[in-house]
């Protein structure tokens, strides 16, 4: 654990700093509807999803050129709702080649749910992902990186569910999400578990840890600054850096919610006419893989399953 945060009471280890990564960082896609983000949450209900426009077969296959394009494979991190709605995308992802995880059902974060809540929905979710592409899910990231000390218990369920890895954990302070005392590279949450936690990329800088990894702050800055930043983390870290996007960030066309708050309107918003540049950028200026492949992998190869 970090000297310079409050201790979390649990099992955590953390790994030795001797894991033999290649040169790739992760490239991570959560895959979830534009009416289903945080920054709309309250002002667009679950009963009301029906009526909004589905826009992420378009803005799935979008991405997948450009990967295609660049001969990168990415992990998607899926919810079950698209791939109940949408199988034949769940299906384009799995025949390119990319990584299938599960981002749970319908987008709850976590303090809203129960234990038996959580595995009920996050079951179904996993069985829908693999009943379409035929393939194992191993991988669970929590929708808006809501796992944090107070849903502690989620990763047992998610061991008894079949998952390897999650990649759930943003360690910042942020209005929305944030352990800051989480530790900063791959760790076992639970030393009798075989589950791995990957956190999200961070940089500490005097004295302040800045949230690296992508999504909005990407959107927000300019480019240089935004890679210069995942860099250092990255370097920072001596781990692979972890980057996420969303399929709706590449799409300004998507409709705008003018009754929500203009802050959330904003976030949810900005910068999203340059997304696609900026993805080119990035894939030219890096060599990319799957969550398993670059960092799951490696881990275990050393570890096995437990520490």
């Amino acid at each position: 654990m970090n000297n310079d945060a409050p201790l979390i009471e649990t099992s955590i280890q953390e790994i030795a700093d001797d894991i033999v990564y290649d040169h790739r960082h992760v490239l991570s896609i959560d895959v979830e509807e534009w009416f289903q983000v945080g920054a709309y949450e309250a002002v667009i209900h679950e009963n009301e999803w029906a009526d909004k426009e589905s826009r992420v077969e378009y803005q799935v296959s979008l991405l997948l050129d450009i990967l295609s394009a660049y001969n990168v494979k990415a992990t998607f991190f899926t919810l079950g709702y698209v791939g109940a709605r949408h199988p034949d995308i769940i299906k384009k992802i799995a025949l390119s080649g990319h990584e299938l995880a599960c981002h749970g059902l319908d987008h709850k974060r976590l303090f809203n749910l129960s234990s038996d809540a959580f595995k009920r929905d996050t079951h179904k979710a996993k069985s829908i992902l693999e009943d379409i592409s035929g393939k194992s899910v191993i991988g669970y990231r929590a929708p808006s990186f809501s796992l944090s000390e107070n849903v502690w218990w989620v990763y047992e369920d998610l061991a008894e569910m079949g998952f390897s890895y999650s990649s759930s954990i943003y360690p910042v302070e942020h209005d929305h999400y944030g352990m800051p005392a989480a530790p900063k590279r791959p760790f076992f949450p639970n030393a009798g578990l075989d589950i791995l936690e990957i956190p999200m990329t961070t940089y500490k800088l005097m004295g302040k840890t800045l949230p690296v990894s992508g999504g909005g702050y990407f959107r927000l800055l300019p480019y240089f600054l935004g890679n210069r930043l995942f860099r250092k983390g990255a370097n920072q870290q001596a781990t692979p850096g972890v980057f996420y996007t969303h399929p709706w960030e590449y799409d300004p066309d998507q409709p705008t919610i003018k009754q929500a708050p203009f802050k959330s309107r904003f976030r949810h918003h900005v910068g999203q006419n340059s997304m696609v540049q900026k993805l080119h950028k990035l894939l030219r200026d890096y060599e990319w893989g799957t969550m398993e492949d670059v960092i799951y992998r490696p881990v275990t190869d050393q570890y096995g399953n437990k520490p």
